[in-house]
């Protein structure tokens, strides 16, 4: 339709486009397809989209004629392929879950659509979702639309790809392990990892299902900050807490985000595992200085046992039964490559992988790490397992109390690692995984970009341990010059509000 001037529908912001649709003054076709045309462009770009939901179109006439106008009319959203749609696969990138389309609409989709808004694609993922690459043998590679070379991050890469590049205004992914911050960070916007059970996990499917140790969340991946809280406005809703009777009935707190007041806000700049790069260092080092000039008041938190919760929390929580249930995923399926390693361990018998442990510990000290915590456990193991989960959350939050903080701030990895990194670097994920592990809300905000200077330095990066791993991932932060670099912030659990409110504040610094 030559009338529509798609451009500056494009650029609207979330909440202005959002009332453009509520008052009329923007016709909901127009918007629509200015969304289709801009993802189909993005899409041959990046390769980020699995399916056109087809039924969108019905959807869009249907809206048209709407008495009751939800938060999100008109809205068009991206939805990540392992949320369930209505009629179409969720595959997680294997070949076994092709032509199963879904029985019905996951809950938050079923909530998106009773606010009005128009789930119109479905974006890809890595094979299993244990990745934070983006590439399977069903749909190929996800690029990253602001460097090709680089990979989009993952499990929700699809979602950072279109959303990053212009062709979603608002994503729904999932994160078990960094699954919405990778991508949101590499691809320069924003998400938030909710606490676990804030929004419904129904009809979302796992890449380990059952497992416990490391809690799963359901978020938003928008542009800017007040687009997330718009859409936890919206899923927050009578409509979520009736479908699931498990999700608890708090709605949106609006007198916790529109607060004011100065934070005390904790932050660190490393966890003494994953060596930063000069960029996150610098990144976190500017909006601390910018955090107190605003008036803020910010307090160094010492981070310990990270290489402890790494393997024996997260490692060893997510494969518990010795990563038997997780390798029977891949039986008759292809493509290994970005979950290889532990696809292997968990094959392995017990007696090699007790051998191979011993025999690595001197050299790859955290190789034998993973290969020790990939061992299966018996049900009494798993329980004092799951109880030392929690007395580590308790010891944290005691930590957080004693030094009276209300959020904390916290590196995020970057740049964009080089695509193919990811699968041989599964031990970088410590930045994002220790908040699935305690199961606090995190959200991340791009603050900067990566400049020549930081690229010099980078030619320094010896990283904690100076294995094999460490020399690749100095190899893969090479050659970001120009790519946005986030910072993390942390709440406690629950307290979602206080998180946005805090990424808003970041932002706006």
């Amino acid at each position: 339709n030559p009338s529509v001037k798609a451009a500056s529908i494009l650029s609207l912001p979330l909440p202005e486009l959002s009332r453009k649709l509520q008052d009329g003054s923007l016709p909901l076709d127009h918007v629509f397809y200015a969304y289709v045309g801009k993802a189909l462009q993005i899409a041959i770009e990046t390769n980020c989209i699995t399916e056109f939901l087809q039924e969108s179109e019905s959807q869009l006439r249907r809206a048209k004629l709407m008495e009751r106008q939800g938060l999100l009319y008109g809205v068009p959203v991206s939805i990540k392929d392992s949320i369930d749609c209505q009629g179409h696969d969720s595959t997680l990138g294997f070949i076994k879950n092709l032509n199963k389309p879904a029985a019905e609409d996951s809950v938050v989709v079923q909530v998106l659509k009773r606010q009005g808004a128009i789930p119109f694609v479905k974006t890809n993922v890595p094979q299993s979702l244990i990745s934070y690459d983006c590439k399977n043998l069903i749909f190929g590679q996800t690029r990253n639309p602001l460097m090709f070379t680089r990979t989009p991050g993952g499990s929700s890469g699809g979602e950072g790809a279109l959303v990053g590049g212009g062709g979603s205004i608002l994503g729904i992914g999932t994160d078990v392990g960094g699954s919405l911050r990778f991508p949101a960070a590499f691809c320069g916007i924003c998400a938030i990892k909710p606490t676990g059970k804030r929004l419904s996990k129904r009809g979302v499917m796992a890449g380990v299902v059952g497992q416990k140790a490391v809690a799963a969340a359901v978020g938003p991946l928008a542009k800017d900050v007040e687009s997330l809280a718009l859409c936890l406005r919206a899923l927050l809703s009578e409509d979520m807490f009736s479908l699931d009777g498990t999700v608890p009935p708090l709605p949106f707190n609006e007198e916790v985000y529109s607060s004011t007041k100065p934070l005390r806000i904790g932050y660190y700049e490393t966890d003494f595992f994953t060596m930063p790069s000069p960029a996150m260092r610098r990144a976190v080092r500017e909006t601390k200085q910018l955090l107190e000039e605003a008036g803020h008041t910010l307090v160094p938190f010492e981070l310990t046992n990270v290489e402890y919760v790494m393997f024996n929390y997260c490692v060893r929580g997510m494969f518990s039964d010795g990563g038997s249930s997780f390798a029977r995923k891949f039986n008759g399926e292809m493509e290994k490559g970005s979950s290889g390693l532990f696809l292997w361990l968990a094959k392995a018998p017990h007696w090699l992988k007790t051998l191979l442990s011993w025999i690595s510990k001197p050299f790859v000290p955290r190789l034998s790490s993973i290969i020790r915590s990939m061992k299966e456990n018996t049900v009494d193991e798993v329980w004092s397992l799951h109880h030392e989960i929690e007395d580590f959350c308790h010891q944290f939050i005691a930590q957080w109390k004693q030094l009276n903080l209300d959020v904390m701030l916290c590196p995020m990895l970057g740049p964009a690692l080089g695509i193919g990194y990811p699968a041989k670097l599964s031990v970088a994920v410590s930045y994002t995984m220790l908040y699935n592990a305690l199961d606090f809300p995190a959200g991340v905000v791009p603050v900067t970009l990566v400049t020549d200077e930081d690229e010099e330095q980078l030619k320094g990066y010896k990283g904690y341990y100076q294995d094999w791993w460490d020399r690749t991932l100095a190899k893969a932060f090479r050659g970001g010059v120009g790519m946005p670099v986030a910072v993390q912030c942390v709440a406690l659990p629950w307290q979602e509000e206080l998180c946005l409110r805090f990424m808003k504040e970041v932002e706006t610094l």
